[in-house]
């Protein structure tokens, strides 16, 4: 949907997940093998609705990151998280800890690792959601202030700036 670089180290798992679904065609990238594949998810009902409720918990993370109040029902993210235990792990060369997936086949525990990594480094809310309701696409925003609104200001802040525009113009014009 845009030309950002992806979110760094594993944030880019996220991130893509989120941009499963193309909010403004309804094309679902989970609905085919292919759009499954890099999150290991099965065909089976179970394990595919839950990957789709993951995503929609992630996506009003990003949302919430972004500044955007919540946007419709999702299940809350730390009660998805809950069910991915995560294992402290010791490296014994050099003493540094990191945490690690308990499962780490399931889409859930890489999640919940991915978030504790970014968490650490410091990264994880500037992992957002486009502010356009027609779009949500999540996006890592680089600016400088972190303030980024938009997953793409040539397509979704453009067309918000130019509705703005236009509603500034009408009332100006009614007055």
């Amino acid at each position: 949907m845009n030309d950002r670089a992806p979110a760094p180290g594993d944030l880019a798992l996220i991130q893509a997940l989120v941009n499963t679904l193309d909010l403004e065609s309804g094309a679902d990238a989970l609905d085919s093998a292919e759009g499954r594949a890099p999150f290991g998810i099965s065909a089976g009902p179970g394990e595919l609705a839950a990957a789709r409720e993951l995503r929609e918990s992630l996506r009003v993370a990003c949302l919430a990151h972004a500044g955007h109040g919540p946007h419709g029902p999702a299940p809350a993210l730390s009660q998805l998280l809950a069910a991915a235990p995560l294992l402290v792990t010791v490296s014994e060369e050099d003493g540094s800890a990191s945490l690690t997936p308990a499962e780490p086949s399931t889409l859930t525990s890489r999640v919940a690792a991915a978030i504790a990594e970014a968490v650490t480094a410091g990264t994880w809310s500037r992992l957002k959601a486009c502010e356009a309701a027609d779009c949500h696409w999540a996006y890592y925003d680089r600016s400088p202030a972190g303030r980024s609104r938009w997953c793409d200001m040539g397509v979704c802040g453009a067309r918000a700036k130019m509705r703005a525009y236009r509603a500034r113009k009408g009332a100006a014009g009614e007055g």
